[in-house]
């Protein structure tokens, strides 16, 4: 998520970033090959991914939802998208990130977006 909110606030490529955050830091190799990979394809699929929660995201334009709960969303539906971590992590984790990152009301509009997410896929 970090990677992701960088990127687009800095007007930096995904790789620059991710290098930034994870400078310094030890991360176990799968963790970190895997993250890399998530927010590598959340970003190149950020458009499409951005479709998909204006539709969700009723009475919210893409451009009044804060930066940082966007890259929470991008991340958390990649994540779905693929469909190796069961969604009530991958959710969980989103809702964890907003509470950290993010205002007070982020958690529940993450949920809910995400849940409207979940629904709408499994039709």
């Amino acid at each position: 998520m970090q990677a992701i909110y960088q990127a687009e606030m800095a007007g930096i490529d995904i790789e620059t970033a991710l290098k930034n955050v994870v400078e310094g830091e030890k991360f176990i190799p799968d963790t970190l090959d895997f993250a890399g990979y998530l927010a590598k394809k959340a970003w190149q699929l950020r458009g499409e991914v951005d479709k998909v929660i204006s539709e969700l995201a009723i009475d919210w334009p893409l451009d009044r939802i804060g930066k940082v709960d966007r890259s929470i969303l991008r991340l958390a539906i990649e994540e779905l998208k693929i469909g190796e971590t069961p969604d009530s992590v991958v959710i969980n984790e989103a809702i964890e990130l907003a509470k950290k990152y993010s205002g007070g009301e982020a958690a529940k509009f993450i949920n809910g977006i995400l849940g409207a997410y979940v629904r709408k896929s499994s039709v």
